[in-house]
């Protein structure tokens, strides 16, 4: 299973959208925590200032005064998990049900040394001196109460004449929870939006980021059909030096098609004097009283001209390729092979829309459609099928016969050029090469495969469409 995609595109969406995923994820656990510690802190700060009340209210000899004690707001509610408990050598005091039965923390740590011990009240003094900055700051902790409910705790460890004073204050943690599940709603949904802008920021990015990729494929097809002689240089920074190596391939290509161009163009003219003088000779001395040698000539200086002209058109840059009908050339070809093949009465089925055209030299299509009609009659059994469907910026020719087919080997060797299967005796493939090489040369390709539907062979034709300027501009 291939984990990772195999576009770009795809892969910069995985990336991006794990990214923001865990970053979204990421920033709900912070700011939820930053909520709950502000939150927190407010609790705390609240059950300190009791705690300073109870640490006032102690007499010298750990006992607690409880005229002394004021009873913050909220601390005065019962059933609601507020209150406090003063515990030392003098007894133990208790305010509200937060203690009853509540599954209290272990106890912390003594104070310090008696430099920190809060000034108690002197005797015959009022009120009590009120304690340093800080011992009213605890441990805390959290707890059940005798119903489950949860409890937040601060403790107290004070010392005194009599011996070590606990203070705990407790506090419900719904004064936490509360705030914070009304805060995280619309955190969540603040989050939620967000999501939804980065995924349409991703897209806007993807969308305007590839967009070189897709304008460089558009142009180098319009290299492919001559629209275009070069691939335009003015393209991002990333993607200079590859069209600058595809302009050189271009150039490079074009000048071996100058080369192989100039060596037909020598050799036509090498067999075209001849040929004068032959049809002059012929034309002199009376040897064609029939006029069939001079055809003959005639046809051969036809066939240099075709192909000096498929020479030209074969260079990147180069004018156009006609546009010609498909379904009239193969309906043609079909006619010709059953007054050629009439000894094989075979069903020959077509299937080609009639608006179907291809960007292929008519001689060209002929030749290849030919070939490979005359090799599926000679070896069909009693069915040629013909069928023809646009595939893209193409169009594909399937061409099967009910035959005894190629076994993967010979699908190998039937296309290699100069070899020809019918010579070895199995008569597949006469003009298989021939035919490759023409389609090739139009911009196509050529390819066989076992027909799942006949058994014989499936050959499969594809040339480009003519585009049209107009249409595209």
């Amino acid at each position: 299973m291939r984990m990772v995609p195999r576009s770009l595109a795809g892969r910069l969406l995985a990336i991006s959208t794990l990214t923001t995923v865990a970053a979204l994820v990421f920033a709900a656990f912070a700011i939820g925590h930053i909520l709950e510690r502000v939150v927190m802190r407010g609790l705390d700060q609240q059950l300190e200032a009791e705690a300073t009340m109870l640490v006032r209210a102690i007499r010298p000899d750990g006992t607690l005064d409880r005229a002394r004690v004021v009873d913050l707001p909220g601390f005065a509610k019962p059933g609601q998990g507020w209150g406090w408990q003063v515990t030392g050598p003098g007894g133990r005091w208790t305010e509200g049900d937060a203690f009853d039965g509540a599954s209290l923390p272990p106890p912390g740590p003594e104070a310090g040394p008696p430099p920190k011990t809060p000034p108690l009240p002197k005797p015959g003094s009022t009120s009590p001196e009120p304690p340093p900055p800080g011992m009213a700051g605890g441990r805390p902790a959290d707890a059940l109460t005798a119903d489950g409910e949860p409890v937040h705790m601060l403790e107290q460890v004070i010392p005194s004449e009599a011996g070590p004073i606990r203070i705990m204050v407790s506090g419900p943690r719904q004064v936490v929870l509360a705030p914070l599940r009304d805060a995280m709603a619309p955190l969540f949904g603040s989050l939620a939006v967000l999501g939804v802008a980065l995924a349409l920021a991703v897209w806007a990015q993807l969308r305007l980021g590839l967009r070189p990729l897709r304008t460089l494929r558009i142009a180098l097809g319009e290299v492919r059909t001559g629209r275009r002689r070069h691939v335009p240089a003015d393209q991002p920074a990333e993607l200079v030096p590859l069209v600058a190596d595809l302009n050189a391939l271009i150039d490079q290509n074009e000048a071996q098609l100058a080369q192989a161009r100039r060596h037909v163009a020598n050799l036509a003219h090498g067999l075209k004097t001849p040929l004068a003088a032959l049809a002059v000779r012929l034309e002199e001395q009376k040897h064609d009283p029939d006029g069939g040698l001079r055809a003959m000539v005639a046809d051969i200086d036809g066939r240099i001209r075709h192909h000096l002209g498929r020479a030209r058109a074969a260079a990147p840059g180069g004018p156009q390729r006609a546009s010609t009908p498909l379904a009239t050339a193969i309906g043609d070809l079909v006619t010709v092979m059953r007054g050629i093949h009439a000894d094989r009465p075979l069903t020959a089925a077509v299937d080609v829309a009639p608006n179907l055209s291809v960007a292929a030299d008519p001689q060209d299509l002929d030749e290849m459609l030919g070939n490979l009609l005359d090799n599926a009659w000679k070896h069909a059994s009693s069915a040629v099928n013909v069928s023809a469907s646009r595939t893209g910026a193409g169009v594909e020719v399937v061409l099967e016969d009910d035959g005894p087919g190629l076994t993967d080997e010979a699908v190998a060797e039937a296309l290699v050029a100069g070899r020809r299967l019918d010579e070895r005796g199995d008569g597949h493939g006469f003009g298989l090469p021939i035919a490759r090489e023409l389609a090739e040369l139009n911009g196509g390709s050529l390819s066989l495969a076992r027909s799942a539907r006949t058994g014989g062979l499936r050959v499969v034709l594809t040339l480009p469409v003519q585009r049209d300027r107009n249409s595209e501009a």
